[in-house]
């Protein structure tokens, strides 16, 4: 049996491995992705969507990454935000674009302003609340996406048949979209 030096392996081993990946992803089983541009302002869908005590726009939507990350714009121009809660399988990551937001993430709080960011990492318990006097934009990340567009999907359904921003204390509710509610609303002065 011969033998194969090793440089000559790994050469051809690193040719092998693109060629296998973009084989996977014309064989249909993975669609290749393509640039999406949303401009600012614009939602993903053409929509505006309401939640919470946010107007929010889809800026990534789950399909689009095979389920790796959700991406989606808060506008906000009324102070608060969420109840306490803990994401079971997703990361969440906070960006302020626009205004101030404070978020806590475990037993940690931030004031963030436009340009800061911080993680919420899946399993610790946290909390956003805009805070400032004018408005204010924040993208909001989840990875791996799970069903949090279907939850905020869901949400804004129960809002427009109630004719407000919808948000929920059903337990489980969220619990069907993989989240738990630990505890209140950040009290904001």
């Amino acid at each position: 049996m011969s033998r194969i030096p090793r440089r000559t392996f790994l050469q051809l081993a690193a040719t092998a491995i693109p060629a296998s990946s973009l084989l996977a992803q014309t064989s249909g089983t993975v669609q290749a992705a393509k640039p999406v541009l949303v401009s600012a302002g614009a939602d993903r869908e053409g929509k505006v969507h309401a939640v919470g005590v946010s107007s929010t726009t889809y800026k990534v939507l789950t399909a689009e990454t095979s389920g790796a990350m959700f991406v989606m714009e808060q506008a906000n121009s009324k102070k608060g935000g969420p109840t306490r809660h803990r994401h079971f399988s997703q990361d969440e990551l906070f960006y302020v674009m626009e205004g101030e937001y404070i978020v806590e993430v475990g037993s940690e709080r931030f004031h963030l302003k436009a340009g800061d960011c911080v993680l919420g990492p899946r399993g610790i318990p946290h909390a956003w609340a805009f805070v400032g006097d004018s408005t204010g934009r924040m993208l909001l990340s989840y990875s791996p996406a799970g069903k949090m567009e279907e939850l905020f999907n869901h949400l804004e359904q129960l809002g427009v048949k109630k004719g407000t921003y919808a948000s929920t204390q059903d337990a489980e509710t969220m619990r069907a979209y993989g989240i738990e509610l630990v505890g209140p609303a950040l009290k904001i002065d």
